[in-house]
Parts: C-alpha cells; sequence; structure tokens
C-alpha cells in the first residue's frame, strides 16, 4: 500500500524554518501500531495521520499518540487545501481534545483551539538545576510554565533534559517578554521523543491566555526561539485560542506501507 506523504513546515515562510511534520494521507486507519511505526520511522517531532473526506485526525510523536499538536494540525490543514484542492472556508477535525478547526486567512491559515488555563504554583524540587536558571514564577496545568527575566535568558538556556524529563509529565515550557514581539518561548518534551520543539502550536493555548492577561492584549505576536524558529500571531476569544501561521511544503512523496 502506497501512502501520499508530505513534509511541511509549519508557522514559517522559510523552506528550512519553523516546524517539520509528517502528513499521512491514509484510504483508511491501519492499526494503531502501525501509526506509530511510521512516524517513530520520520523522526520528526510529530506525524498527523487523516482520511482525506472524514473528520478524525491523530497525531503521533517518535514514541507515542498526543491528545494535541498545533504544528502538525496547521500541516494537514495545508496539505488538503494546497494540494488536495479542498474548497471549503474551512476544515473541521475530529480530535482527542475535541473539534479544531482550520480557516484559510488569505496566504496563512487560523486554527481554532482550545484555551489551556495555568495556575501559579511552586517550583518542583530540581527544577533550577534542570532548567540552569532560576524561574520568576512557575505555572502548573497542560505543560510545567517557567516564566523566565527576558528574551536573553531564554535563548541562552541550556537545560539538562535528562532532569527536565523528570519535572512533568508532559513538558516544560519557558517564557518571558520579547524584544521584537509580545513574549517569546522554548518548549521541551523529552518524555515524548521531543528533547526541543521547533515550534508549538498547543504550547501557545497556555501562554497566550497568560500574556494577554499580563499585557492587557487579546491579540499578540509570539515567537518560539528554537534553532529553527517560527512566529505564531495568538487572539484569545473566551475559553478558546485562535492560531495563526504560515506553512511551506518542503516534501511530497511516498510512504509504502
Amino acid at each position: 500500500m502506497k501512502i501520499p506523504y508530505f513534509q511541511v513546515n509549519s508557522f514559517t515562510t522559510a523552506l528550512t524554518g519553523g516546524n517539520p511534520a509528517g502528513v499521512c494521507l491514509l484510504e483508511k486507519w491501519p492499526k494503531d501500531r502501525r501509526l506509530q511505526e511510521i512516524a517513530a520511522s520520520h523522526l520528526l517531532p510529530e506525524t498527523a495521520f487523516v482520511v482525506p473526506g472524514e473528520p478524525k485526525l491523530r497525531w503521533f510523536t517518535p514514541t507515542t499518540e498526543v491528545d494535541l499538536c498545533g504544528h502538525a494540525t496547521l500541516a494537514t490543514a495545508h496539505v488538503l487545501f494546497h494540494h488536495r484542492g479542498e474548497k471549503a472556508k474551512d476544515i473541521r477535525f475530529d480530535t482527542r481534545s475535541g473539534e479544531l478547526i482550520v480557516r484559510r486567512k488569505n496566504d496563512a491559515y487560523e486554527m481554532d483551539f482550545p484555551a489551556k488555563e495555568a495556575v501559579e504554583g511552586h517550583a518542583p524540587a530540581g527544577l533550577t538545576s534542570a532548567l540552569g536558571a532560576q524561574p520568576n514564577a512557575v505555572f502548573n496545568g497542560h505543560f510545567l510554565m517557567c516564566v523566565l527575566q527576558d528574551e536573553t535568558a531564554v535563548r541562552e538556556l541550556k537545560p539538562d533534559l535528562r532532569e527536565l524529563e523528570l519535572m512533568h509529565a508532559h513538558a516544560v515550557l519557558v517564557t518571558a517578554p520579547g524584544d521584537e514581539c509580545d513574549f517569546v518561548s522554548r518548549f521541551f518534551a523529552p518524555r515524548m521523543g521531543v528533547p526541543e520543539d521547533h515550534v508549538t502550536g498547543s504550547a501557545h493555548c497556555m501562554l497566550a491566555p497568560y500574556w494577554a492577561g499580563q499585557l492587557g492584549k487579546k491579540t499578540l505576536r509570539a515567537r518560539q526561539v528554537s534553532e529553527r524558529g517560527g512566529e505564531v500571531e495568538c487572539e484569545v476569544t473566551g475559553k478558546r485560542v485562535l492560531l495563526r501561521g504560515h506553512a511551506v511544503t518542503f516534501i511530497e512523496g511516498e510512504v509504502h506501507g
């Protein structure tokens, strides 16, 4: 069986920027083990699987299935709109995080995602050592979010990933005010098979409501300052977050299943 396959860089207009995601267009759903094997073989942060014409969308890291992935959702919508000629104004996906909507916005895309609450708490034992920095504040939620003093501190961070893996069940998110944007971030998920993610849409479901409250504005410009880097425009609308970004196709081919 030949599976149409695309590698798409999300949250960027550069061919070598943003966050790469694999997108597999299935004829029918194989066993979960096969989906995980394909994702593991690609060695990308996420691989998305969808049957065109059906709403279900699933995402896998090289080691596990995840509940929510922004950049692979953006990549999937890009493939369906740009390569498969989807004519609708929006695509509605049925996922483990409920219904997710992606709309075309001129030459970019807008994703409608659930907001994630951040509750201020105490730093777990060993966090400062694992990060190599002292957070100004720590927040619990879907991820462990650490607020640092400034953008330079986020960029220069060199965490101990083995220690960081023990800090949270999902991932550790580090953020600070941006020099030329509203806020910056980095995202570490070694427990999920992703040592450092390049641009993490789902993290902005937690980041955007926090910074909207801190800055007193609903629309924010964000940059994830990983090695590849990428830009996300965020808008907080009650219990939802709108995430806007571009996508670029890097590879088009087939997986022999």
